[in-house]
Formats: C-alpha cells, structure tokens, sequence
C-alpha cells in the first residue's frame, strides 16, 4: 500500500510540475487605456516577430540570436502618448526606468529596441554563472551604442511594460534645487543615478526596484562608506564585499566613465546634505 501510494504521489506531483512547465507566460504591456496581455504563444505567431542577431549581449557578454517581436510596434502610438518613461518591470524585483525617447530613436537611425521571447523548442541558456536564464521575455537592443543604452535597460525576466511619469516627476525628493546650474555635476548625477542605480536601488523611497537596499534610508550611502570604497564598490562590488547570493556586477569605464561616477558620488552626497 505504502508503495502503490508513493507512486501516486509521485505521479501526481510529474502532472503538477508538468503542468506548471508547459503554462504559456505572459507579458503585460499597459501603454493606452486598456492593458494588453500577451503570451509567448501569441508572439511568437505574430507575423512581425523574426530572427534577431545581438552583436553585444549584455547578458551572454558574446553575439546571441533571438525569436523577437519589435517594441514599438506593441507600444503602439509612442508620439502622443501621455507619458515620457517606460517601466520596465522584471520578476525578480528589478524594476528600470526608460525614456521613451530612448525607443523613438530607433527610427532615426539609434538603437532598436525588441522583445525576445524564450522557445520550448530551443531554450536558452543559463547566463553565465548563474542556475537560470533571462527569459521567458527580454528586452533587447540592436546597435545598443548608438543610442547610449545602459546595462540597465536591458531587463530580462521581463513581465510588464508600462508608460509612467519620469523618475522626478514621481518622486521629487530625487530631484536637485532649480537653483543649480543645468551643467552642474549634481543634476547630471540625477540622471546617471536614475539610469544605472535606480532599477535596483531606492534612494530616500523613491522607486520601484527591491533587488538592493534603499541609497540614502535611513542612511545616505556617502554617510558611511568613503568615497574611496563607494567608488571601488560601483567598479567591482565583489573587491569591497562578496556573499554567496550576490547580484550587483560591477560598472566599467565603457558604462560609466570617470567623470560620470564622480557626478554620481556628488549627487548622492548632496542628497545626504538635502
């Protein structure tokens, strides 16, 4: 009985998992005033998804080829939309912040953004040190540098894609004084904190992102790390401190420059004095 039992046991939890396998994913795009839920299935059938070849994978580090369907053709009207950022929303608490002008230059010649689809039939890989892949959906980029486009606008495990307010306009008490200059190293440090930090970082609870810990709550970063080990942690977080479920990857100077890093660190220590 025992082992007519554990049979049925087993059996059952193969028809659960199997079940839990074989459910179609979906994305949901909110960019008008009805959301649209797409599944894999339907995306795959759509009759503008094609092959994709990503020269620089942010996620591989190596050319990877992808079933993909173009961005702006689920965003839809892009021009008159009411809003200026797309939030992009990931399953793992990864939550980053792009500007739509940065999806509009693809049709002058900058970077294309697509949304690749995970197949049943040739799944990807793992990434590179890690137990799982970035599917079931990922935002990529063709020619990524012609548009600027940070590691951080890349986001993988993807299932929403909304039109939000910017950054600032959600949450004020990111932004600096109108007083200051519109070259000061403190306002470009805004915009490099929102590009790179704010997809995993709150800062004073502004945000949407809960991979890592809030930047300035309850104490700004500048506060009690030196500036010395805040900016080797931003270059190589493993030099500063590793644990075994760590996720941050470093910044190199092809993302972020020196002069970008320093704007960042004098951004967050004028928020600490603010």
């Amino acid at each position: 009985m025992r082992l007519l039992i554990g049979v049925l046991l087993l059996a059952l939890a193969f028809a659960q998992g199997h079940q839990v396998h074989a459910k179609d994913p979906t994305l949901t795009i909110s960019f008008g005033v009805v959301d649209k839920v797409y599944s894999a299935t339907g995306l795959l059938a759509r009759k503008d998804a094609a092959d994709v070849t990503i020269e620089h994978d942010i996620a591989y580090k190596k050319p990877m080829t992808y079933r993909a369907v173009p961005l702006l053709d689920l965003l839809g009207d892009i021009d008159n939309a009411p809003f200026d950022t797309l939030e992009a929303r990931a399953t793992d608490g990864f939550v980053s912040q792009i500007p739509i002008s940065l999806a509009r230059k693809a049709r002058e010649g900058g970077a294309i953004p697509w949304v690749a689809i995970d197949t049943a039939k040739n799944p990807w890989p793992n990434l590179p040190g890690r137990s799982y892949s970035p599917g079931p959906f990922f935002l990529v980029w063709q020619h990524a540098e012609k548009s600027g486009v940070g590691p951080e606008q890349w986001p993988y495990a993807l299932a929403q894609l909304s039109g939000v307010a910017s950054p600032l306009q959600r949450w004020p008490q990111m932004a600096v004084a109108a007083s200051l200059p519109a070259d000061a190293a403190e306002r470009r440090g805004a915009e490099s904190y929102i590009k790179h930090c704010l997809s995993c970082h709150r800062l004073n609870g502004a945000g949407e992102g809960d991979m890592g810990p809030d930047l300035d709550k309850p104490m700004d970063a500048t506060e009690y790390m030196t500036p010395v080990g805040l900016r080797r942690l931003i270059r190589d977080p493993a030099s500063v401190r590793t644990w075994p479920t760590q996720v941050m990857q470093g910044f190199d100077t092809s993302v972020l420059p020196d002069s970008e890093l320093e704007d960042l660190i004098a951004y967050l220590t004028y928020i600490a004095r603010k």
